[in-house]
């Protein structure tokens, strides 16, 4: 089936922290003047949507904020009746205003490396351990992510299963790999029904290209970038699955494929 249309996913694979992947800037325009419809599809959750598209545009990329689907949005939907504990980087809380977390009724989960110490791992601990039906949420499950200095740093699948271990509790996951997430992302593109013509392109062979991207038969496009390690590919079901050395030659491929 030939892709008309993309799922993108953010960092590590058009940017890391504050530097852009060579050439991503030039693809991105170029695919975004074809008019094939795309999304960023992101786990981002250091810092909230907004700030996001901001960090983007300072580096070229000239998003518009309908144009991002992060993880952080649909947990906040997941959580609007509820009253959560949020271990979030404080960049993160603005995509929560509005949302009481007085008396807090559940724990959610990001990425939030200047959280996850004892004092706060302990208050969500005792949160749930002390109250079994409180859900545990995790914004997504990811055990690294490339860091600034583009080495690998952990992400919070790691804290996250230290929760699950210590209370019990089984986390649920909201963003990427799960199927509701893709389906969501495929929804804004208008493409629900006819997932066999959209491709996936990220970084995560698991995250951004397992679970969900799979069992929707998404073509799956693997960037030898940020978190990518060699041999990734070898290590999962290699469906619909497709190496290129960055964004820049997935796109490229497409484009072409579409002339």
């Amino acid at each position: 089936m030939a892709v008309k249309a993309l799922l993108i996913d953010l960092s590590g694979t058009i940017h890391i922290d504050s530097k852009a992947i060579p050439g991503a800037v030039e693809a991105i325009h170029k695919l975004r003047a074809s008019k094939i419809p795309f999304r960023f599809a992101t786990n981002t959750t250091k810092t909230s949507s907004r700030k996001l598209v901001d960090k983007l545009n300072v580096m070229g990329f000239d998003v518009n904020e309908n144009e991002v689907f992060t993880s952080l949005s649909a947990c906040r939907d997941r959580v609007s009746h509820l009253r959560p504990l949020l271990l979030m980087e404080d960049a993160a809380l603005d995509e929560f205003k509005g949302i009481n977390t007085q008396d807090p009724n559940a724990v959610v989960v990001g990425l939030a490396p200047s959280k996850f110490c004892y004092e706060y791992m302990n208050e969500a601990f005792r949160l749930l351990i002390n109250n079994p039906s409180i859900p545990l949420i995790a914004v997504h499950k990811a055990k690294y992510f490339a860091d600034k200095d583009e080495k690998l740093s952990m992400g919070p699948g790691g804290f996250v299963e230290a929760l699950e271990y210590a209370t019990g509790t089984k986390a649920t996951t909201v963003g990427k790999p799960t199927r509701s997430f893709f389906e969501l992302a495929l929804k804004q593109i208008g493409m629900l029904d006819n997932p066999e013509n959209v491709a996936m392109i990220g970084d995560d062979i698991n995250n951004d290209l397992g679970g969900g991207a799979l069992e929707l038969g998404l073509h799956r496009y693997l960037v030898r970038t940020g978190k990518y390690r060699s041999g990734d590919e070898d290590k999962v079901d290699n469906k619909n699955l497709v190496v290129y050395d960055s964004i820049v030659e997935a796109i490229e491929n497409v484009l072409e494929s579409n002339t």
